[in-house]
């Protein structure tokens, strides 16, 4: 590892020029319910939607997707995906933070996603983050694994 790759990731909003390289990471971080192109388009045009990105040395090493529903005050973070060699340094929960603080700037008072139960490092990355479990989806994903629900308070922060 370089010093390079222990600074701290830029996190920004994705733009269309990296459309290739949140596909790349889509395939290799997910076995199923994969975000396609055309998803990532119209998510990346959206109002309704953030898509965040983490580079380090000029390589998109995460991604993480919100949605914004009109009527609600609740946000949900539909993808959080991190370079498998880019793992255990922090990036998940930077990405985490920036998604939280986009919510909070559309005045949404909490942050919820789904995960699936066999998602240790997950789990694990949004309890450190003070996200609590409130709840599950039975055959939420397309194998038919249920999800569980996790929240976070935006209140205050």
């Amino acid at each position: 590892m370089n010093a390079e790759t222990n600074a701290p990731p830029l996190i920004r909003t994705a733009r269309l020029a990296d459309l290739e390289a949140l596909l790349a990471l889509e395939q290799t971080s997910f076995s199923s319910d994969r975000i396609s192109r055309r998803q990532y388009r119209h998510h990346l045009h959206s109002t309704a939607a953030i898509v965040m990105v983490a580079k380090q040395s000029d390589l998109l090493v995460g991604s993480a997707l919100v949605l914004f529903r009109r009527g609600t005050r609740i946000a949900r973070l539909y993808s959080l995906a991190i370079a498998g060699q880019a793992r255990g340094r922090g990036i998940g929960r930077a990405l985490l933070d920036a998604v939280a603080a986009k919510a909070r700037a559309r005045s949404c008072t909490r942050l919820r996603l789904e995960v699936r139960p066999d998602n240790a490092a997950a789990i694990g990355l949004y309890a450190r983050a003070g996200l609590v479990r409130i709840g599950q989806r039975p055959d939420f994903y397309e194998d038919g694994s249920e999800a569980w629900i996790y929240e976070l308070s935006l209140a205050g922060g």
